[in-house]
């Protein structure tokens, strides 16, 4: 079976109808969703609309989560004071325009998915604001895709693509507890990790939607970038009052230059 898996759509309209043409010329046999739904873009319900009307499973991301229980964002995990105020800005529009029939379908949805041994989570199965980032230590990395449950892990929230395979090996795991200590050790088999980057405000430097195609018989991952009218969004983001910086770093696939000096980090207020 073909699955396609997409992410953070970011209330782009256009981009999302564009990789829906691309699932349906590629003939894939399902779609799953891993959230943000919402969020910097100016089409949140027109999104949501359509993800309840083609019935797409959905994880439920950090964006979505914090329109349905207000801004769980700060300092520590915005990379600049003018990157949180741009954030708030963007919170605060959409949290207005969302309609209450979609604020209550993103409340509903769930934190990960299962397919047989397949997992979908849109950050991390510990928090939706975790960054699995490609470099992330071999050991924590591990840990996520076992904390799933499952041989292949999904995610989002980079808004950058990859796919990593992590080999099979044993471990060996130390446990203090009290005065002792207990030692564990268990086999890993192989495990994959595949981020399916972004539909409505990719990162990788190019304008364009990216998603994943992944076949369960073969096991092969296809990761899909798709050209769409960027443009047509640029201008709604400016029509529609959201900061006009979203509209160029859009148009550039960019995060405007700035780094989180820790981008595992995870917000704990």
């Amino acid at each position: 079976m073909k699955i396609a898996v997409l992410s953070c759509i970011h209330a782009n309209l256009p981009a999302l109808e564009a990789v829906l043409r691309d699932i349906e010329k590629n003939h894939c046999d399902a779609i799953y969703s891993l959230g943000d739904l919402v969020g910097y873009g100016p089409h949140p319900n027109e999104v949501v609309n359509k993800i309840r009307e083609l019935q797409i499973p959905s994880t439920q991301g950090c964006w979505d989560e914090d329109i349905v229980e207000g801004l769980n964002a700060c300092e520590c995990s915005y990379p600049s004071l003018l990157a949180e105020k741009r954030g708030r800005m963007a919170h605060e529009w959409t949290n207005q325009q969302i309609t209450p029939e979609n604020r209550e379908f993103l409340a509903k949805l769930p934190l990960m998915l299962h397919l047989d041994n397949l997992c979908f989570t849109h950050g991390s199965p510990h928090s939706n604001h975790e960054y699995i980032l490609p470099e992330m230590d071999a050991f924590c990395a591990l840990e996520r895709v076992l904390a799933a449950s499952a041989d292949v892990l999904f995610c989002g929230h980079t808004h950058i693509p990859y796919v990593r395979t992590l080999n099979p090996g044993q471990l060996s795991v130390k446990l203090k507890k009290g005065n002792g200590v207990t030692e564990r050790q268990f086999s890993s088999s192989v495990k994959r990790i595949i981020n399916v980057g972004s539909v409505g405000e990719p990162r990788h430097g190019r304008p364009n939607a990216t998603y994943v195609i992944y076949d369960q018989d073969t096991e092969r991952v296809w990761i899909r970038e798709v050209e769409y009218d960027y443009e047509k969004t640029c201008r709604d983001i400016i029509e529609r009052g959201l900061p006009s910086i979203f509209a160029w770093r859009l148009s550039r696939g960019l995060e405007f230059a700035e780094k989180a000096p820790d981008a595992s980090h995870v917000c704990q207020r």
